[in-house]
């Protein structure tokens, strides 16, 4: 029976291939979208899962409560993971370690500038990656050791064997190469080319060597002995700051591995989320475009119900039951399930290094992954059952006497049934439609508001080798000012764009017990106001013609933490030396452009600094400026290759997230409405077939092909109206939602929603007019000549 069924369903499909065409075309766009997002959801799912025992892994994090708030980080100091392999019981492993940076590393005449991260010995006990050579036991022991990754150790080594070579670190250190490792997944918080010993960085740097617990600015890992422990070992984590440093704000929490990437936000020191919110939306929807695909199935199956109804009655009339017509229904909705997961294999091939480039990660399908397959086979049947659940039961329930005789076999509430689909199909593309549009409204406007200074034309060069010398950055500046590519130029501790270096440690007279602020700290040079393009609110910015080695620059936000009504000549406090303000600098961004700038404290110390940041001549050509720069620095520090950095590209960066969401809603939000467009069509012949006598006749008593085309057109308009209706209140509900977390946010205008009305009618009436055209030019001899 089985057998007879699938050839009956097959005979059908290619009778009918227009229609299987279009059936298998909106399942393929529908399976191909669902698995590209569900492949996405899946790899940032499995973020930092890799490890054996992952779910006993934790990361201590810091919240410091102030009156105003709780602040929460990451960075934790170097003495707690001592304290807690000695004093908490319950804790297997714990190890710390550096935050990724870039150091150059060599080999010869290789120099190359990788991620390096310095971690004790139990780091990779903790995250076990696996260990191509070397010996697992010795790793991390011995200070003059380096561990490699796979990549890093090709592009140093090539093909010779790595085990006991000598490489340099900054030219400085000699390193022997002790072990390889696979190359860190991508999907892995933390990031590295290379591991060096935590012994080496204390050596290296003796304040962090005698760094004690008000110093945050490591990692700490703990991997517990069994999760039954948790609440144990979180008690004694809670209190560990205040049993070793008196008078601090600060406790110590853990936060499990699996959850960093996902839940990363925290506001008064409670999770709230992160990037969890949009893997979520991803989620929802992969099943609604899949979901709208298959009620464009449901639309074209019954849109063919007066073609199929004889067939039924006769299969009735010879002895077929409802459910044996029921099973030949649903088996031609999973074949045709299966063709369109063929097709959407085909796409998804095609689509996914676009889609890799886009996200800049590497999603790939792995077949030989049994989840993989079950989750495929899941989808197709899923995907075929409910596409032909409505078609089956609604076609097997004709009566045969009925469709035998010519009765019509459409009543109204299968009409309406198909109405309130194309309804629910539209509500979906126009909320789709109302949210792109709103995120690229929020992306403008983030974009386009005044940050504070000119990032046009600024280049930022990292500071190494032999130009950490005061001297050879003075010869620096002297040489790229006469090569005429560069107007101004100055130096600072940090990245434009970077975060961190922040303190409680400022104090000012008057200032309350228990007060609390959080404050930005950096090292400037001279000329840093004329240089990032900023303006001087008050008095004046470090000068060569003054000696401000005890001077003070605030921003706007911490003169108003402070409370200054006077703040030039103020003495502050900035941890053991009093300095004294003399300027105050425009609140400019830094950190996220989505929030109000931090207070910030400026000193002028350069033996702090470690970016040189430069205007280029506008009168210059971009690629001729940078080349001169280029030639100079390779003559000053001929040992390191070039590091420089276009700061608006880098800022640019801050909106990856947002730009993604944008670029994915309108990509998926185009199928979804595509695929929308079919179900209209569907719901259009269905329309044509049932009103072909009527608008025959209308045309015989003179009805012109413009009425025709406006009596077919005006019921579809009113539902696309309809859904526009529905969906208005819902996008206006899901974008103010998305629009709360941001400090800074575009008001919600009408444009959105007249964007959506205006697209979805526009799209909705050449939609319909395709197939209304064709009868409204029909001849009506042919609809009539039996009557």
């Amino acid at each position: 029976m089985f057998r007879l069924n699938l050839k009956i369903a097959w005979r059908n499909l290619w009778k009918n291939k227009g229609y299987t065409l279009i059936n298998a075309g909106g399942l393929a766009i529908g399976l191909a979208s669902c698995m590209l997002l569900l492949l996405y959801v899946s790899y940032e799912w499995t973020y930092d899962k890799q490890f054996s025992n992952y779910d006993k892994t934790y990361i201590v994090f810091n919240n410091s409560t102030t009156p105003n708030e709780v602040f929460t980080w990451k960075w934790t100091p170097r003495v707690l993971a001592r304290e807690i392999r000695e004093k908490i019981p319950g804790v297997a492993h714990v190890s710390r370690s550096s935050f990724p940076e870039e150091k150059l590393i060599s080999y010869g005449r290789k120099n190359i500038k990788k991620n390096v991260v310095f971690a004790d010995t139990e780091f990779l006990k903790i995250l076990d990656y696996k260990i191509v050579k070397g010996n697992a036991d010795k790793v991390l022991q011995d200070v003059n050791t380096i561990i490699l990754t796979e990549s890093t150790a090709r592009s140093l080594f090539g093909n010779e064997d790595p085990i006991n070579k000598m490489v340099k670190l900054e030219n400085l250190e000699a390193l022997k190469v002790e072990a390889i490792v696979k190359d860190v997944p991508l999907n892995s918080s933390i990031q590295f080319d290379y591991l060096l010993p935590w012994a080496l960085l204390e050596r290296r740097d003796v304040g962090i060597r005698n760094s004690d617990w008000g110093n945050n600015f490591c990692l700490t890992l703990v991997q517990l002995q069994d999760n039954e422990l948790f609440g144990q070992v979180s008690v004694q984590m809670k209190g560990v700051f205040k049993r070793n440093e008196q008078g601090t704000n600060a406790d110590a929490f853990l936060h499990p591995l699996s959850k960093w990437h996902l839940y990363s936000n925290f506001e008064n020191g409670v999770s709230v989320g992160g990037k969890i919110s949009q893997i979520r939306i991803f989620f929802i929807l992969a099943f609604c475009v899949l979901l709208i695909a298959c009620v464009n199935f449901m639309n074209l199956s019954t849109a063919r119900s007066e073609k199929r109804a004889k067939e039924v009655g006769v299969r009735k009339a010879i002895g077929s039951s409802r459910s044996s017509l029921i099973g030949q229904f649903m088996l031609e909705s999973i074949l045709l399930s299966l063709i369109g997961m063929v097709v959407a294999f085909m796409l998804m091939e095609i689509c996914l290094p676009y889609f890799n480039g886009l996200l800049n990660i590497n999603l790939i399908v792995n077949y030989s992954d049994w989840k993989f397959w079950s989750v495929l086979i899941g989808l197709t049947l899923f995907t075929g059952l409910l596409a032909g659940s409505y078609p089956a039961f609604y076609l097997s329930s004709f009566e045969p006497v009925e469709v035998l005789k010519g009765l019509p076999v459409a009543g109204n509430s299968s009409l309406l049934v198909r109405k309130v689909l194309v309804v629910f199909q539209f509500v979906f593309a126009a909320c789709l439609i109302i949210c792109t549009a709103v995120i690229y409204q929020q992306l403008n406007y983030i974009k386009n508001k005044p940050i504070g200074y000119n990032k046009a034309g600024l280049i930022e060069i990292q500071i190494q080798g032999n130009l950490k010398d005061e001297s050879r950055l003075v010869l620096l500046k002297d040489r790229l000012l006469k090569t005429g590519a560069v107007s101004s130029l100055t130096y600072f501790s940090m990245g434009l764009n970077e975060t961190g270096n922040s303190t409680f440690g400022i104090g000012w007279q008057g200032k309350a017990p228990n007060y609390s602020v959080l404050f930005n700290y950096r090292s400037a040079g001279y000329d840093f106001i004329k240089t990032i393009g900023t303006s001087m609110v008050a008095g004046r910015a470090f000068s060569a013609q003054f000696n401000d080695s005890l001077s003070l620059v605030l921003n706007e936000a911490a003169v108003k933490a402070i409370g200054l009504k006077q703040p030039l000549g103020a003495v502050v406090r900035v941890w053991d030396k009093q300095l004294t303000v003399i300027g105050v600098i425009k609140d400019f961004v830094m950190e996220s452009p989505y929030q109000k700038a931090a207070p910030m404290i400026m000193y002028h110390r350069m033996t702090e600094v470690s970016k040189v940041i430069v205007r280029l001549n506008q009168a210059q050509n971009v690629s001729t400026s940078v080349h001169a720069i280029d030639e100079v620095m390779k003559e000053l520090n001929p040992e390191f290759p070039v590091d420089r950095k276009f700061v608006d590209e880098e800022f640019g960066q801050k909106f990856k997230d947002e730009q993604l969401l944008g670029t994915l809603s309108n990509w998926f939000g185009g199928f979804a409405v595509f695929i929308s467009c079919l179900g209209l069509l569907g719901l259009a012949l269905f329309m044509a077939e049932q009103r072909k006598k009527e608008i025959s006749i209308r045309k015989v008593l003179g009805a012109s092909t413009m009425n025709v085309l406006t009596l077919l057109n005006r019921d579809f308009i009113k539902l696309v109206a309809i859904a526009n209706l529905i969906a208005f209140p819902l996008g206006y509900i899901i974008v103010n939602k998305w629009l709360s977390a941001y400090e800074f946010r575009v008001a919600i205008s009408i444009l959105p929603f007249a964007i959506a009305i205006g697209l979805s009618l526009l799209i909705a009436v050449l939609t319909v007019s395709l197939q209304s055209f064709k009868v409204a030019r029909s001849n009506p001899i042919d609809a009539l000549k039996y009557e």
